[in-house]
C-alpha cells in the first residue's frame, strides 16, 4: 500500500482535510482520478498536489509552439537537474538560503509580520486537524496553517526589515521562492520527504527563471519605480520553483507560469510602509498557488512569456527572445547577489560605506563625532524618489532613506537593526542632523545597483570639508560578503528568536543541505520552542 493526500473540493480555499490510503495504479505514473478525488502518489518523483476534482491530465496541446519563450522556459524548468548545478551555484544557493532562513526568522518579530501571522492562523483557526496539513511559520510557535498562507507569513517576514538579499537585475530573489519552497516542503509531509538536493534543484530554478525575466528588459536594469519587481518576477519564480518540486511536466509549468502571471504586479507607492513586505510574501504564496492550480487542471495562455500582453505588459521594451536559450549556464554562475549587511533598501549601503569613510576622518580619540562642528551634510546620490526621506516617521521610511544612513552612520560608526527603533530613530541629535542634511543629484549618477555611487560630504563650520565616494558597498555582487559574515549575520539574526544551538545546528545542515534527506528539519527547527 502506498499512501496519498487526499484533499477535498475546499482545498482551493486552504483547508486540508486530512489524508488515507490507497494502492498504486500501476499503469499510471504520474497520477490517477478515480471517484471525483486526485491522489498523489508517495514517490517523489511522482508529487502532484491540491487533490481537488479536476479532468484528468490532458495531452501536450499540439498548437503550443515548442520554440517560444514561454515553452524554453518551461522546457527548462522540467528538465533541468542537480547535476547541472555547478559548484559555485551551489554554493551561492546554500548561501543564500541560509541569509533568507535567518532574516525570516528575526523578520517574524516585526509588527507586520505579526499582523500577518495572525491573520493567517485566524483563516485556518479550527478547519486544520493537526498534524495533518500544518505549515510552520517560522519563528513562531504557531504551526497550524495553510500551504499558501505559511508561504504568504513567511515571505513577508523574510522582507519585513528589506534584509534579504538584492540581485541585478534588481529584485529581492530568495524570499519568494524559498518561502514557497519550505511551505510545499510541509505540505508534501505526509507523502514523501523533500530531500536537500530537490530543494536546491527547485530553488535554483527560481531564481534562475527570476534572472532571465529581468533580462527581458532594459528598463529592468535600472531601480525600479513603478512595479516592485518580487510582486513582478518574485511570483514567477516561485511558480517555478514550486512546479519543479512537483515535477510537473512542460505544459504543467506552462500554465503555472501562465497562471502566476495573473497574480503578478505591485506598485513602489508603498516602498516605506508595512505594505510593502505583502509584495514578497504575495509572490511566494501566489507562486505556490499557480503551481498548485496548474497541478489541479487549470490552464492559461501558453505563450504567457511570448505576448507584450502576457508578461509584457509590465516593460515597455520587452524582449520575449532573450528567454530563449537556457544553455549557457546558471545566471548564479555568472553573477552572485548581494547579501546585506544591515537591514535597508540596497542602494543606501553605498550612503552607508561613504559615510564611514568620512566619519574615520572626523573621529576623536574616543571614537565619538562631534556633530555640532558640521555645518552641513550634502548626499550625491541617484535620483530616486522613494530613497528620498528627509526626516523619516517611522522605521519603513528609515529603511528607505539615503539621509538617515547617513546620518546614522555618522553619529554611531555603522547601522544595525537597532538602529532603527524607536528610541535610536527619534533622538534629538539625530533629527538635528538630519535638518541640515541636504541631497543633490548628479547627472551621471544613473539609479542602477550596476553603475551607481553616492558621495557623502560633511562640511564643517571651520571652512574646511571632508567627502569620500562609495561605487562599490561591502556586500554587492562584485565584492560579496565573506562566508563567516554571512554565517555572522545568520547568528545574529536566527540568535535574536533561537537557541544558540539550535541556530549552529542549522548553520552546520544548510552547508550539507544536498546531502539531507526531509527538508522538513529545517522548518522544524527554525519554529520558536
Amino acid at each position: 500500500m502506498a499512501r496519498f493526500l487526499t484533499l477535498r473540493p475546499s482545498a482551493l480555499g486552504h483547508k486540508l482535510t486530512g489524508y488515507r490510503s490507497f494502492a498504486t495504479a500501476p499503469d499510471n505514473p504520474r497520477v490517477r482520478q478515480q471517484g471525483g478525488t486526485l491522489y498523489v502518489p508517495s514517490t517523489v518523483g511522482d508529487r502532484f498536489m491540491h487533490g481537488v476534482p479536476a479532468p484528468a491530465l490532458a495531452a501536450i496541446d499540439p498548437s503550443m509552439d515548442s520554440e517560444g519563450a514561454t515553452a524554453h522556459t518551461a522546457d527548462y524548468v522540467a528538465n533541468t537537474s542537480f547535476s547541472d548545478l555547478s559548484p559555485v551555484v551551489l554554493r551561492r544557493c546554500k548561501r543564500m538560503i541560509l541569509d533568507t532562513l535567518g532574516v525570516t526568522v528575526v523578520g517574524s518579530t516585526t509588527e507586520v509580520a505579526g499582523m500577518v501571522a495572525q491573520y493567517s492562523l485566524a483563516q485556518q483557526k479550527g478547519l486544520v486537524p493537526e498534524p495533518v496539513g500544518s505549515c510552520t511559520l517560522l519563528g513562531r510557535r504557531d504551526r497550524t496553517t495553510s500551504a499558501p498562507l505559511a508561504a504568504f507569513a513567511n515571505g513577508v517576514s523574510a522582507h519585513a526589515m528589506d534584509f534579504d538579499d538584492t540581485w541585478h537585475p534588481a529584485t529581492h530573489p530568495s524570499a519568494p521562492v524559498l518561502a514557497s519552497l519550505l511551505a510545499l516542503t510541509d505540505l508534501l509531509r505526509p507523502v514523501s520527504a523533500v530531500s536537500g538536493r530537490d530543494l536546491l534543484q527547485a530553488f535554483a530554478a527560481g531564481i534562475e527563471v527570476q534572472g532571465r525575466l529581468l533580462r527581458t528588459s532594459a528598463q529592468a536594469k535600472n531601480i525600479p519605480w513603478r512595479f516592485h519587481p518580487p510582486a513582478v518576477v518574485g511570483v514567477m519564480g516561485s511558480a517555478a520553483a514550486c512546479a519543479k518540486l512537483l515535477q510537473h511536466e512542460p505544459t504543467q509549468v506552462r500554465n503555472a507560469l501562465s497562471a502566476a502571471a495573473s497574480y503578478a504586479g505591485a506598485p513602489m507607492a508603498n516602498a516605506g510602509t508595512t505594505a510593502k513586505p505583502l509584495h514578497a510574501g504575495n509572490a511566494a504564496r501566489f507562486g505556490l498557488e499557480a503551481a498548485l492550480l496548474a497541478a489541479s487542471g487549470m490552464k492559461g495562455n501558453p505563450y504567457i512569456l511570448d505576448m507584450r500582453s502576457g508578461f509584457g505588459a509590465f516593460f515597455d521594451d520587452f524582449a520575449p527572445e532573450t528567454l530563449q536559450d537556457f544553455k549557457e549556464g546558471h545566471l548564479l554562475d555568472k553573477q552572485d547577489v548581494a547579501i546585506k549587511r544591515f537591514p535597508a533598501h540596497l542602494g543606501t549601503h553605498w550612503a552607508s560605506d561613504a559615510a564611514a569613510e568620512v566619519r574615520g576622518t572626523l573621529a576623536r580619540h574616543d571614537g565619538t563625532v562631534d556633530t555640532d562642528t558640521i555645518r552641513q551634510v550634502v548626499v550625491h546620490a541617484p535620483k530616486c524618489g522613494y530613497v528620498n526621506r528627509p526626516i523619516p516617521k517611522c522605521e519603513h521610511e528609515a529603511r528607505h532613506s539615503f539621509q538617515f544612513m547617513v546620518c546614522s552612520t555618522l553619529l554611531d560608526g555603522t547601522v544595525t537593526r537597532q538602529s532603527f527603533g524607536p528610541a535610536l530613530l527619534h533622538r534629538p541629535e539625530l533629527t538635528r542632523l538630519l535638518r541640515r542634511t541636504d541631497i543633490v543629484h548628479p547627472p551621471d549618477n544613473v539609479k542602477c545597483f550596476e553603475t551607481m555611487y553616492v558621495d557623502v560630504e560633511v562640511q564643517l563650520r571651520d571652512g574646511t570639508a571632508v567627502r569620500s565616494r562609495c561605487t562599490e558597498p561591502y556586500g554587492h555582487w562584485r565584492r560579496p560578503l565573506d562566508q563567516g559574515d554571512v554565517v555572522a549575520k545568520f547568528t545574529d539574526n536566527a540568535g535574536a528568536v533561537l537557541p544558540s544551538s539550535v541556530v549552529q545546528e542549522c548553520v552546520d545542515k544548510v552547508e550539507k543541505l544536498e546531502t539531507m534527506r526531509d527538508c522538513s528539519e529545517l522548518t522544524d527547527m527554525l519554529t520558536c520552542p
